[in-house]
């Protein structure tokens, strides 16, 4: 499907490990997309307000000033990448209606079908951003089988520590998505996964993604307190959010 505009109806699952065991899953729409490309259905549009839309300030950068695709190829370079030679794809929740929230996007570095590196962007209730830059020690393809672990650097959730590591584990093939996230803290830590078929992105699949899920963003922040008080009532203990990383990426 390079080159094409894509639709991944996928579900996000998160298990919270430790002496408080939490749960849950849920429905979740992302796209697929060249940054550059403008063949993409009517109701969907780059920096314009439409249905479903995806703007470059989304991404890119520090929250809501972002530089999009621009910006990803700088931090692919500086991993020592060619992207002259690469194609470069955004894997992300599109803004519906206006309304946005996006906790984690994914640039992807492909050489043909291979996925090289991949840049996972993190983004909190609290107004900040930060990056984690995702390749193997030694250049090559990244497959299912392939683990990368970076150190945890940003203050996501109030019921986690800034300590430990990332466990990143992409499994990208042709007709379906996978990705996993492991927070690892000792016994501590939370396993995220998103996954999901590949498909055409149409405008009969934005308008059912409209209608199934129809608060967009609000919806998104809705569901992060929902399960923050869900966490509260069982005992967690809150952490105050601390200072953020001055660096963009890690």
């Amino acid at each position: 499907m390079t080159g094409h505009a894509e639709h991944i109806v996928g579900l996000t699952t998160h298990t919270r490990r430790g002496e408080i065991k939490h749960r849950f899953r849920y429905g979740v729409d992302y796209v697929l997309i060249d940054p550059d490309a403008t063949n993409t259905p009517r109701l969907f549009s780059r920096n314009r307000f439409n249905l479903a839309a995806v703007y470059d300030r989304d991404h890119g950068g520090p929250l809501n000033e972002g530089r999009g695709v621009q910006w990803a190829r700088e931090v692919f370079t500086s991993g020592g990448l060619d992207c002259a030679k690469l194609q470069i794809k955004l894997l992300t929740q599109p803004r519906f209606l206006g309304r946005v929230f996006k906790p984690v996007s994914f640039w992807l570095a492909m050489d043909q079908d291979d996925l090289l590196a991949v840049i996972a962007e993190v983004s909190t209730p609290f107004g900040d951003r930060h990056s984690y830059l995702c390749q193997p020690p030694v250049h090559g393809p990244i497959t299912r089988e392939t683990r990368i672990t970076t150190p945890k650097s940003l203050h996501v959730s109030p019921f986690q520590d800034v300590k430990g590591s990332y466990e990143f584990v992409f499994d990208i093939s042709p007709d379906r998505i996978s990705i996993l996230i492991a927070h690892q803290n000792g016994a501590q830590g939370v396993i995220a996964n998103l996954a999901g078929p590949r498909a055409p992105m149409t405008n009969t699949s934005l308008l059912r993604a409209s209608l199934r899920r129809p608060l967009g963003g609000l919806r998104t922040l809705f569901l992060i307190y929902w399960q923050a008080l869900r966490l509260r009532l069982k005992g967690a203990k809150y952490r105050n959010r601390p200072t953020p990383p001055k660096t963009e990426v890690t």
